[in-house]
């Protein structure tokens, strides 16, 4: 059950369904049992929420616009903008970290979940990656920037004020960020996909993790078993989304007082 169809009614169903095919990316189906699996919502709350992608669809216009004009038709994009979306509005985090951003995809759902919520801050980290010439070619990084394009650059401008967006490497930015914020409801890691980097990251954020953030993790196929270590470090289970290399957790709330197996 991974599909809209599958858990959604009807409303929900063609509201996502605009909005999907608006931003023109088949992969973005949202998937209900890995949204319920971090955030503890029934399937109706979250059908509720997904209701709202209608009011998306300009926002999924403007996004493909830009990746047209950018000479990117098909560009990387984040697979699961509609379930970020409702991750935010379900959990209403404070802050939200990412690191790696590109076109900005996952940046303009985070975003606009963001505003509809009336606060709370996105936090973004990239280091680009630069297209080598006028056209993309095969030695090119799938996630490298157009000429005269900067991070994020498919972010409609209505959404930018209040993002927080740092440009350089996440091995100095990360741990600076976290000083400065008190908690950290959502973590997304989409930079560099390596066992260590992704230990690293999920490492730094943890002290700031408040009881049932969302923590995500994608392209896990090249990082091994870095984010299995770390659901193991906190006793919960991994959430992978149905059959991709898009995983996630839901941080542990602390032990009532008197529990016999709080440490």
């Amino acid at each position: 059950m991974n599909r809209v169809s599958d858990a959604l009614g009807p409303s929900a169903r063609q509201s996502a369904g605009r909005a999907l095919s608006a931003l023109g990316d088949t992969r973005a189906r949202p998937n209900i049992r890995w949204i319920s699996a971090l955030t503890g919502a029934s399937f109706p709350e979250i059908g509720r929420i997904l209701e709202e992608t209608e009011d998306l669809v300009p926002m999924e216009e403007e996004i493909r616009q830009h990746h047209r004009l950018g000479g990117r038709t098909y560009y990387a994009q984040f697979r699961a903008p509609f379930d970020i979306y409702a991750l935010v509005r379900l959990l209403r985090p404070a802050h939200i970290i990412e690191t790696g951003v590109s076109s900005g995809v996952s940046s303009a759902h985070f975003l606009a979940a963001l505003r509809r919520n009336g606060s709370g801050t996105l936090h973004s980290i990239d280091l680009p990656v630069a297209q080598r010439g006028e056209r993309f070619g095969a030695r090119d990084s799938p996630v490298a920037l157009p000429p005269g394009h900067e991070s994020g650059w498919a972010v409609p401008d209505s959404l930018r004020d209040g993002w927080d967006l740092r440009i350089g490497p996440s091995e100095s930015l990360l741990p600076r960020l976290v000083k400065e914020i008190g908690s950290l409801g959502i973590f997304l890691h989409d930079s560099l996909h390596t066992p260590s980097h992704l230990t690293f990251e999920l490492t730094t954020v943890r002290s700031r993790l408040t009881p049932g953030a969302a923590v995500l993790a994608d392209n896990t196929q090249w990082t091994g078993a870095a984010f299995p270590r770390f659901c193991a470090s906190l006793g919960v289970p991994l959430a992978r989304r149905g059959r991709t290399d898009l995983v996630g957790l839901r941080f542990p709330p602390p032990a009532p007082y008197g529990d016999p197996h709080a440490l």
